[in-house]
């Protein structure tokens, strides 16, 4: 399982503003049936590489859909092929070795 880290910047606006863009891209990960986490600084989703990043594709043209000229996306893939790995393990991992309690 892969977990990318999808950031998209909307250029052009207009406005200082991006969130309303940003809420169009996160839209399109809805009634997928998909893990995801919107953070500050991006969105994390995690699954099959190659649905990610179509699905990396589809956010990239949402804000295009909502009028936005150009944009920057940046794409971040962790592919882990020695052992199962997850957003939540990954965060786990650290925390145990921080001396947090699971």
């Amino acid at each position: 399982m892969a977990l990318i880290k999808v950031s998209i910047i909307p250029l052009g606006t207009g406005a200082t503003s991006i969130s309303k863009y940003i809420a169009r891209a996160v839209e399109v990960l809805r009634g997928e049936n998909i893990k995801y986490e919107l953070t500050a600084m991006g969105t994390i989703v995690e699954g099959d590489l190659d649905r990610l990043l179509t699905l990396a594709r589809k956010m990239h043209e949402a804000v295009f859909d909502a009028g936005v000229m150009r944009a920057v996306t940046i794409i971040e893939i962790d592919d882990r092929r020695d052992k199962p790995s997850t957003m939540i393990s990954k965060v786990e991992s650290v925390k145990k070795k921080l001396g947090h309690k699971a």
